[in-house]
């Protein structure tokens, strides 16, 4: 485990002994890991860091409404097969070219099935990101790959692995998920960072950026997350992005016309934007440098 922990920090990602842990049993016990939290707070980027240390292909299955089985498993290449078809209608039976057209090779693999099917040399990692954007019926269809690692094809048969992949599966909590997705995973619940874990972040990921820039901009950072006022609160990629463009404009120290030209770096809705604007930023500053 603390081999995992050197390979995870030497990637620049800032974890701690819960992350490393939780990782740790998941990939040594072959289970998926869920992990839940604020969005923005390192979710997606912990499944990167894990397929960059196993030297696992990542495959990402974005999720939203209306997710099913052709989007997720398998669609069939409908061109291919009518092609076949005609090509071989004149000299076969009807029944033997359906049992022809209806085969592996006219399957268009979608995540799940290509996780199934990988033969890399390593499993790959197969990240199912932002579960809670997808029906409860998507989640009713993971449950057969979650407990068996495994996908049915109604008109060929079941795939199951010969290497259990890697599963990590992130949601924002924007809907409870079901106790059957549940039980099939281990958890992790990751919150925004403490002042001091973030700003090691900082001076990881925005280099040449001053201490002092950087403790303003994460004492700021902490006080807006903690203001009921803001509607989407800013997440560490906000911070970083904040911190990189203040650096890029040459800022050493954080002023009211510095505040006021990178809003746009912290707020992403115009409720927000207009919020700070509107005497916040001053309040703030005002904060910061007494």
């Amino acid at each position: 485990m603390e081999r995992l922990a050197q390979l995870i920090e030497k990637r620049g990602y800032v974890g701690d002994p819960e992350i490393v842990t939780a990782v740790y049993l998941s990939l040594t016990l072959g289970k998926p890991l869920l992990v839940e939290g604020e969005p923005g707070c390192g979710k997606t980027e912990l499944a990167k860091v894990v397929s960059d240390v196993r030297s696992a292909e990542l495959i990402r299955l974005q999720c939203y409404e209306g997710l099913d089985a052709r989007s997720t498993i398998y669609e069939w290449d409908y061109l291919k097969q009518l092609l076949k078809i005609r090509m071989e209608e004149a000299r076969a039976q009807s029944n033997e070219i359906e049992t022809e057209v209806f085969g592996e090779r006219f399957l268009l693999k979608r995540p799940l099935l290509r996780a199934v099917l990988a033969k890399g040399p390593n499993p790959p990692l197969l990240l199912i990101d932002e579960i809670d954007r997808a029906d409860e019926e998507f989640e009713g269809l993971l449950l057969e790959f979650l407990g068996e690692f495994q996908v049915t094809v109604p008109e060929i048969g079941t795939f199951k692995a010969e290497r259990r992949p890697i599963v990590m599966i992130t949601s924002n909590r924007t809907r409870e998920l079901g106790d059957g997705l549940r039980r099939r995973c281990l958890y992790l619940y990751l919150t925004y960072p403490s002042a001091e874990k973030e700003l090691e972040i900082v001076k990881r990921k925005v280099p040449g950026i001053g201490d002092k820039l950087a403790r303003q901009i994460v004492e700021v950072m902490e006080k807006l997350r903690k203001d009921d006022s803001m509607v989407k609160k800013p997440g560490i990629q906000e911070t970083l992005d904040w911190s990189a463009a203040l650096l890029a404009l040459g800022r050493k120290d954080l002023d009211r016309v510095s505040l006021m030209e990178t809003a746009g770096c912290v707020a992403k809705s115009a409720e927000d934007l207009m919020w700070l604007r509107g005497g916040v930023w001053d309040e703030l500053l005002l904060e910061t440098n007494s």
